[in-house]
């Protein structure tokens, strides 16, 4: 996916991706295409170039300042990084709503398994957004009429993967400093390697990227003070997804589902041997425990409350896999970064050629890695 793309051609590719479907899908399908296609072009047609908000008077300060940030940010990621850039963000986009899309994540209710979305060129993925907050909801709430346990996530940004030069948006662009770092870098992680139709493949490198990025950019600026920051905000996060993960490996057992040899989980192919009634009541004890260990948490984090918005919905198996497609494989990707000696492009490399390889060996690979002690043989 790293056509070039011209203005003339952007109603044209939407409509080839239409076309594609319209034989194969049905309603539901195309609207999905149609909203995806419109929203996109929304976002194309209000593009301002950012070299003239910066010299605009009307510009308000604040937004100028962290476009300033953002241009550093940029040649900070070509230089020291050695991310594509190619004219990614230079552009900006004022969306008046918080996010840009909602991502619909889904999960059988007494199953692991995440639900996944075939896509034209990109293969399938285990989500599907919506630039419309309310579509995603309906679309949540039709799935839950099929006994799905569904998830509906706001997201700030995304990659076009090559096809479009991704803009600058609101819904991003006043994030804090190692937090806008980590997002810019992270989006354009994508543009460097990308695994078609393997979500916690593309999402584990991205986060990787984006965290390393942003170190790198806090020890060059000689931030020594917001590096400490970052890296405690980071320890936070990691000491959250192994308390989903454990959540996730007690939920699977009493499931009774399967390990894949990629890694991945599915259903079992029997059912498990107690009734619904009881595996409801199971498996809302267990989620009640992760409440109350996210509680211990936060005592042992000094009050700080990182995932209370996260907590603060009705838990389910879709919300803890969210988590599993950013974080699975990271681990394996950071020991990757350490046996590829620091050296990033020698890292897009490797990740590279396992995007390259049979999505099984891909898989296996980064969980040995992840296994393995740092500092030991690769």
């Amino acid at each position: 996916m790293r056509a070039k793309f011209h203005p003339l051609r952007k109603w044209s590719i939407g409509l080839i991706l239409l076309l594609c479907v319209v034989a194969v899908s049905g309603c539901r399908t195309l609207s999905f295409y149609s909203q995806a296609v419109k929203g996109q072009y929304q976002l194309m047609a209000h593009r301002r170039p950012i070299a003239k908000l910066l010299t605009d008077p009307q510009t308000p300060p604040r937004l100028k300042v962290h476009l300033e940030l953002l241009e550093k940010l940029l040649a900070f990621a070509k230089s020291d990084l050695k991310l594509p850039v190619d004219g990614h963000y230079r552009k900006y986009v004022d969306l008046h709503r918080p996010f840009v899309v909602w991502n619909v994540e889904a999960a059988p209710e007494f199953s692991l398994q995440a639900k996944s979305w075939w896509y034209p060129l990109v293969g399938s993925l285990e989500y599907r957004g919506y630039f419309s907050e309310r579509a995603a909801r309906d679309y949540a709430r039709w799935l839950e009429s099929k006994h799905y346990d569904v998830f509906v996530g706001g997201v700030e940004a995304y990659s076009t993967l090559g096809w479009f030069k991704d803009p600058v948006l609101s819904s991003f662009i006043f994030e804090p400093e190692q937090d806008l770092a980590e997002l810019i870098f992270h989006e354009l992680g994508h543009q460097e390697v990308f695994a078609r139709g393997d979500t916690d493949f593309n999402e584990a490198f991205a986060t990787t990227v984006g965290q390393e990025g942003a170190r790198r950019w806090l020890r060059a600026k000689g931030d020594a003070a917001g590096y400490d920051k970052y890296q405690a905000e980071l320890a936070r996060t990691m000491e959250f997804v192994h308390l989903i993960a454990g959540t996730r490996r007690r939920l699977a057992a009493l499931y009774g589902d399967q390990e894949t040899e990629e890694g991945k989980i599915k259903a079992g192919e029997k059912k498990p041997a107690l009734p619904n009634e009881s595996l409801l009541e199971q498996k809302q004890r267990i989620l009640a425990e992760l409440r109350q260990q996210y509680v211990q948490l936060k005592i042992k984090w000094g009050g700080k409350g990182d995932y209370d918005e996260w907590f603060g919905r009705q838990l389910n198996n879709a919300q803890l896999n969210s988590v599993a497609a950013y974080y699975d494989f990271v681990p394996g990707f950071e020991r990757l970064l350490e046996v590829s000696g620091g050296d990033l492009p020698r890292f897009y490399q490797a990740a590279g050629l396992l995007a390259k390889g049979p999505k099984k060996a891909r898989h296996q690979r980064l969980t040995r890695l992840g296994q393995q002690e740092k500092g030991g043989a690769a």
